[in-house]
């Protein structure tokens, strides 16, 4: 393509598109990357967390147990409100740079994105996962200690499988707001879409025409994320519209034996 016209704006962004294509499917797709393993991480770093945190302490425990599960819940406690009351781009500096220069570990730009992004989830879906563990009504736990189930058999088996399930939109949340807020990792050299569009842009100065681009791409990896989470709630739901199947052998109330008409309904008669 030939160079287009200063003020012909589509122009640029068609030639731009054309030229730098290769350089912004490679930051979508280190974006995409970042976002979706540290969601996932994020959200195991959360569970563990929030069940750790609603673990409960037995009347009869002794001294050390009582001091041990305090120190516990402090250090749980902590690592949730700093990472919640921090900005991600900041913690990307002082873990990048800071582990370097304090513990001589030369982490890569990628394995420090990969670490900033999942604990940063993990301290936010730790509270989501309490609050949904709260939600449940404590009948279930209460029926669940009632046959012998443990804590972790009552976590495992009856709660977190209704606490997912409440949960699953935050999850999707948060996995949105990754993709968006892993271009704050451009600080540390992560290689993701904004820092690719700020590359291109710098060639030949055209920054709103490029970042028009990338806004572009940022939107359709969002929406697309977003509508393959609300399908996937759906089919978690099942379907709307169930009906009760009786069985031929069931009898009714009144003594009465089920005759079958044609097309599949019954009748009771005597």
């Amino acid at each position: 393509m030939n160079l287009p016209n200063d003020s012909d704006f589509f122009g640029w962004v068609l030639y731009l598109l054309d030229k730098y294509k290769l350089i912004f499917l490679h930051g979508a797709g280190v974006t995409l990357l970042l976002a979706i393993v540290g969601t996932l991480i994020g959200c195991i770093i959360g569970l563990l967390v929030g069940v750790l945190r609603t673990l409960p302490l037995k009347p009869n425990a002794n001294l050390f147990v009582k001091i041990l599960y305090k120190i516990m819940q402090f250090i749980l406690a902590a690592y949730i409100e700093i990472f919640r009351g921090t900005p991600m781009i900041v913690q990307a500096m002082v873990l990048y740079f800071g582990s370097k220069q304090m513990f001589g570990i030369d982490m890569s730009p990628m394995l420090a994105g990969f670490f900033v992004v999942s604990i940063n989830t993990g301290a936010y879906m730790a509270e989501t996962i309490r609050g949904g563990i709260d939600s449940i009504d404590i009948g279930q736990t209460e029926a669940a200690k009632a046959i012998g189930m443990s804590h972790w058999q009552t976590m495992m088996n009856v709660i977190m499988p209704q606490t997912l399930r409440n949960v699953l939109p935050q999850i999707g949340n948060n996995l949105i707001i990754n993709i968006k807020d892993t271009s704050v990792l451009n600080v540390i050299s992560v290689t993701e879409l904004f820092f690719s569009g700020n590359s291109a842009a710098g060639a030949y100065f055209r920054y709103f025409e490029v970042f028009f681009i990338v806004s572009i791409i940022y939107f359709i990896m969002t929406f697309t994320c977003s509508r393959l989470l609300r399908w996937i709630e759906h089919k978690i739901d099942g379907s709307s519209y169930y009906s009760l199947v009786k069985s031929d052998m069931m009898a009714d109330p009144c003594g009465h034996n089920p005759v079958k008409k044609h097309g599949g309904a019954k009748t009771w008669t005597k």
